[in-house]
């Protein structure tokens, strides 16, 4: 069962005791230690945190990307550090968008085909899989450029297919890392803003990892981490 969180809002994501280390050679190095906190249904999350704090690995780890060494996480009910490795590869199709620094688009594919890519994993038939297609991306803004190539499109329209390509499933969380890290200020202003309003019109849950504070500014909510310890 999902509890409540502060403010009558459902938690989402409780993260409880999470542990993670990497081996180099015989050494082990510690990346994240004793983590716990909870993330609310529709909240806007910020990581921040300088390089090598573990702030891509605990996104990793909540999008079940990764496993961890000790600890629990729960997203939406489930525990997903109890999964196999296939049960999470079809968990995340379900419930997980994901939302990269250089966008990740097919290039010989169309805006419409590349945000039709994760609905060709579903049950979904063609004429469903357009109405699906061409509503997210008159959401971001592109319904005019779906039959263009990325080649076609500026950064900021990419990573608004990108993001459109993450909405088109309807996933329970949108984990983002550093989403406007390829743009120019005045296109990662645009993608933020879209962001925000898929937060605010659409109750998506995003955590968001990035270096950049004005990029955290637009999170309802910013966590530090610091040598793989979480701080407020």
């Amino acid at each position: 069962m999902r509890s409540e969180a502060a403010e009558g809002r459902t938690v989402i994501v409780s993260i409880e005791g999470l542990s993670k280390s990497y081996r180099r050679g015989n050494q082990i190095i510690p990346v994240l230690q004793d983590v716990s906190f909870t993330i609310a249904e529709g909240e806007f999350l910020a990581l921040m945190g300088p390089s090598g704090s573990g702030k891509s690995t605990l996104l990793n780890l909540i999008a079940g990307i990764d496993k961890v060494d000790t600890g629990s996480i729960l997203v939406g009910g489930a525990d997903i550090t109890s999964l196999s490795e296939a049960e999470l590869a079809s968990w995340r199709a379900i419930h997980v968008g994901f939302i990269f620094q250089f966008y990740n688009l097919m290039p010989v594919l169309t805006a419409f085909e590349n945000v039709e890519l994760p609905l060709l994993l579903t049950g979904l038939g063609r004429k469903e899989r357009r109405e699906h297609v061409e509503m997210v991306l008159n959401v971001v803004g592109l319904a005019d450029r779906m039959d263009h190539y990325p080649s076609q499109l500026s950064g900021g329209q990419q990573q608004r297919v990108a993001i459109a390509r993450a909405i088109v499933t309807d996933p329970e969380i949108l984990v983002a890392d550093e989403p406007t890290g390829d743009l120019d200020r005045a296109s990662a202003e645009d993608v933020l803003t879209l962001m925000d309003n898929l937060v605010h019109e659409f109750g998506k849950t995003i955590i968001m990892v990035t270096h950049d504070p004005r990029a955290a500014e637009k999170a309802h909510l910013i966590r530090h981490l610091e040598k793989g310890f979480l701080s407020q």
